[in-house]
Formats: structure tokens, sequence, C-alpha cells
């Protein structure tokens, strides 16, 4: 009968290697929101979240591109919405364009409009979350962008989804007429004058053109309508403020 002769004890093995092209094992955030409040409930919640860590805070856009340019964050978190001065979709053209897309925009904002998300992506931003997110899905998102992966939010996809599938329908002559008076800056009251109509029916058109644009306010309109060519020429070039 053969004997087996003992066997030693087999080495420990070696740690494996990170792969190639996986996430950094921390994300380094800077947060950009103007509600104090806010930033800090989002610095206290990623706080809690593994692999995570807020490296600065902004409250304007423009403080966000310059903290983006001196920390090099791998993202930064930003809303849409900054009150006065650069708005989150400026800053984030800036930051994409100054950082070669080395550093990822995120936003996280409760806007959820065509006009919103289009401006919002091309301005260059990896990904688009709306504040109603689970955090684990916050998370999730976060190292996501930071591995320069698309992040959208559910509603958010479905919109995008809907809009590659069934294009927007034209705009009626007479929804054009508003549209060029709405550019001009007029009232609804102005705009019925000039086109010698109820302001009743103004703000039918309006709703009408709002539903076909997949936007609920006058700045929405004016930047689909910018975005897609609507006015015309001499109201593309007219000003744009005033808008309620």
């Amino acid at each position: 009968m053969n004997r087996t002769e003992p066997t030693e004890p087999a080495e420990p093995a070696e740690p494996a290697e990170p792969a190639e092209g996986t996430e950094p094992a921390t994300v380094r955030l800077v947060l950009c929101d103007d509600h104090a409040v806010v930033r800090a409930g989002l610095r206290a919640l990623l706080g809690s979240a593994p692999g995570i860590d807020v490296v600065g805070e902004a409250d304007s856009g423009a403080e966000a591109v310059a903290l983006a340019a001196k920390l090099v964050p791998d993202v930064v978190l930003m809303d849409l919405q900054l009150g006065d001065g650069m708005d989150g979709v400026e800053a984030t053209r800036r930051i994409t364009a100054d950082s070669g897309g080395s550093v990822h925009v995120l936003v996280l904002t409760t806007y959820d409009t065509d006009a919103d998300i289009t401006r919002a992506i091309e301005a260059g931003a990896t990904g688009y979350l709306l504040k109603a997110e689970r955090p684990d899905e916050l998370f999730t998102a976060i190292h996501s962008a930071a591995a320069g992966r698309t992040a959208l939010s559910a509603p958010v996809a479905h919109r995008v989804m809907t809009r590659m599938r069934s294009p927007r329908p034209k705009l009626t002559v007479r929804e054009l007429d508003i549209l060029g008076q709405l550019a001009r800056g007029l009232t609804n009251r102005d705009i019925a004058k000039a086109l010698f109509l109820s302001e009743a029916t103004v703000k039918t058109h309006l709703g009408r053109i709002y539903g076909k644009l997949g936007v609920d306010t006058r700045a929405g309109a004016m930047a689909v309508a910018k975005e897609q060519r609507l006015l015309p020429r001499r109201a593309r070039r007219g000003s744009l403020t005033g808008l309620p």
C-alpha cells in the first residue's frame, strides 16, 4: 500500500492587484449648492458613505469653478439654480473645459424639464440626478461619475429616451408668434395687445407651448427655443431679460 508524503502548508496568497480601470478607493468631491442647510445635510450624508471624501464646498457657480481648479476633485456635485450670477450649467461648462474633462460634474437638482437636462448634458455633465433619490443611489452615482460613467436618475433617463423616440410636435404659426413675443420679455397682457388676442387665449397658447417643449416656465421655453432655433433671427438677437 503506497503512502503519500505529507505536503507543505500552502503559502498565503498575495493580495490581488486592483484591476485597471476600477474606481479609485476614495472619491474626492466638491459640493456646490447655494443653500447652506442643503450643503450641511449633504456633507453629513456623504460623510457616512464609504469611499467618498468631501474636500470642499461652494455656494456659487464662480466659487465652484475656482475650487475645481484649485483642488482638482474627482467629482463636483452641482446644483443647477445658484441664485444670482453664474448658474450650474455655465459652471459645469467651465469646469469640464478647464479640466479637460478630468473633473466630472454630477448634477443634483430638483429640476427635471427637458430643457434643464439638455443644457446640463450639453455643458458636459457626466450625470444628472434628482434630489429625491435614495442615499445609496446617490453614492453609486458619485462613484460612477468618478469613473467617467453616465449616471441618470430613472425619471431623467425615461425623459431622455422618450424624447429620442418621440420628437416634439412642431409649433403652430400662432404659437411661434407668441414665442417670439415672449422672447421680447412681454407680459401676457402686452402679448395679447401686440397680437390682438385676449389674455385668456394667450394663456391657453402658452400652456400648449410649454407642453410641446416639455417645460413649465418661460425661462425653460426660451432655453429650448434657443436650442432648437425656433425663434426668428431678430428675436434670437434680442434681449431675453425681464422674464417672470
